[in-house]
């Protein structure tokens, strides 16, 4: 016997149901999955209620030397990572000359935002010089669009990743802490690198422990002035 046009509609109407109830259980598990992040430590939440030259803007975070420089250097953070948990880092990295500019990602990823450092650079005219940074996947992100867009960046830097697409080693610096194994086996190649020993994943930024990830033997502070020595060597051995 056919079915009667009801009878269809009821089962269609059942189907988009089931669909609907789909979609939702999945968008439901993905805010869930991006709100469950790491939080910058009150350290480095400091940082920036203590320094009135620290510009916002949008989504960027502006930290700029007390002279003029024709640097700079954008940021992108580690996945689940609060952006204002790297701003000791970057506030050291300014003191060597270097205007640093973090961005802060959509749900603290960038893999959703892979390409934000096109803008930044439209949108700062003034700098003639560029590199791009990034710890673990922001590193891996910030790989990706140096190895698309070679001629906007100077150079490469990466904290706990390494070197993802077809970019040149010899314009990248690599940094990883001794515990950071994973990141070594990943390492085919070597020019500058830079082992931090004592130093593991997390430690580049201000957030805590990181799931998954060996204790330090070395405080932050202490992982992450090797990290500032290391970029200021590379900049330097990029301008001669």
């Amino acid at each position: 016997m056919n079915k009667t046009p009801m009878s269809r509609r009821k089962k269609w109407l059942f189907a988009g149901g089931i669909l609907v109830l789909i979609l939702a259980i999945l968008v439901g598990a993905f805010f869930w999955y991006v709100s469950d992040y790491y939080r910058a430590e009150d350290v480095a939440l400091e940082v920036m209620s203590q320094d009135s030259t620290i510009e916002v803007q949008n989504n960027l975070t502006i930290l700029s030397p007390s002279y003029p420089t024709d640097t700079a250097m954008i940021f992108y953070p580690g996945a689940k990572v609060e952006a204002e948990a790297y701003l000791p880092l970057l506030d050291q990295i300014r003191q060597t000359g270097v205007t640093c500019i973090l961005v802060h990602m959509p749900f603290h990823m960038a893999i959703f935002d892979a390409n934000a450092a096109e803008e930044v650079i439209a949108q700062f005219p003034e700098y003639q010089h560029w590199y791009i940074a990034g710890h673990s996947m922001g590193g891996g992100m910030a790989s990706k669009f140096a190895s698309e867009h070679p001629d906007l960046m100077d150079g490469l830097i990466l904290m706990g990743a390494y070197i993802y697409g077809d970019y040149p080693d010899e314009n990248t610096l690599t940094i990883y802490g001794s515990l950071n194994q994973s990141v070594e086996d990943k390492i085919d190649y070597t020019e500058n690198i830079v082992e931090i020993e004592g130093g593991n994943h997390a430690q580049f930024g201000n957030y805590g422990p990181q799931k998954g990830d060996l204790p330090a033997t070395i405080s932050a502070e202490e992982q992450q002035a090797q990290t500032v020595e290391a970029i200021e060597a590379f900049l330097a051995q990029r301008d001669n």
